[in-house]
């Protein structure tokens, strides 16, 4: 399925209740726009860092969600890794961290979508904001693959219908601009175990590939 890269810029994986796989990359209008409950910050940092490994997520900026203000800088990290927990659909629970390049290129969009949100915008206000953005430089596709991990054990995933998938498979997502399936020979009907691209050719294509093992949610290191 190939949808709009504007569209797929800021992905959060949206999953199949049936068969275990990947319907497609869900766009940063998906979900809806009602305003998601605020997490108790301590736990927050702990589900964001839970998203990847121990060596990428100890050293990472941790963001949370403030009502009225979208997501704000809790932790200072050194790595250049960002991580949050991400809320496309009101009751979801999304921890990713993004690498250096997807924290200046997807992780943008999110943030800016979690803003205009709390400020009541429409989801076609969100939309406009973020073609505008596309063209005047504000955001922009990476200029090489970006990766984001989505490992955390605390995952509480929806479908693009809003139905609830809940904890589905820890999964990579990388951000490959152009990537196409006949180029990793992934031509024809895709495994159920995957990998699977969404978006090929495009400028946000996004191979997700699962990995054998949920991270725990642990108490961050750094938190009071």
């Amino acid at each position: 399925m190939t949808h709009h890269p504007l569209r797929s810029a800021a992905a959060a994986l949206v999953l199949t209740a049936v068969g275990g796989t990947p319907l497609q990359a869900q766009s940063a209008s998906a979900g809806n726009m009602a305003l998601p409950p605020i997490l108790d910050r301590v736990e927050e940092v702990a589900l964001a860092r839970s998203a990847a490994p121990d060596g990428v997520a100890r050293e990472a900026t941790v963001l949370v969600l403030e009502r009225g203000r979208g997501y704000v800088e809790a932790e200072r990290g050194s790595n250049g890794v960002t991580c949050m927990v991400d809320r496309t659909w009101q009751q979801s629970v999304e921890p990713q961290c993004f690498d250096p390049e997807a924290s200046a290129t997807i992780l943008p969009l999110r943030l800016r979508h979690a803003e205009l949100r709390e400020k009541g915008a429409t989801r076609e206000e969100v939309e406009r904001d973020r073609e505008e953005g596309m063209r005047d430089g504000r955001f922009r596709a990476p200029a090489r693959p970006a990766l984001t991990w989505m490992m955390s054990a605390g995952q509480v995933l929806y479908n693009d219908e809003g139905q609830h998938v809940g904890a589905w498979r820890p999964h990579v997502m990388i951000y490959y601009p152009g990537l196409t399936a006949e180029g990793l020979g992934l031509a024809g009907e895709a495994h159920p175990d995957g990998p699977w691209l969404s978006d090929a050719g495009e400028p946000m294509a996004t191979l997700v590939i699962p990995m054998p093992a949920f991270l725990p949610v642990r108490e961050s290191p750094r938190s009071p």
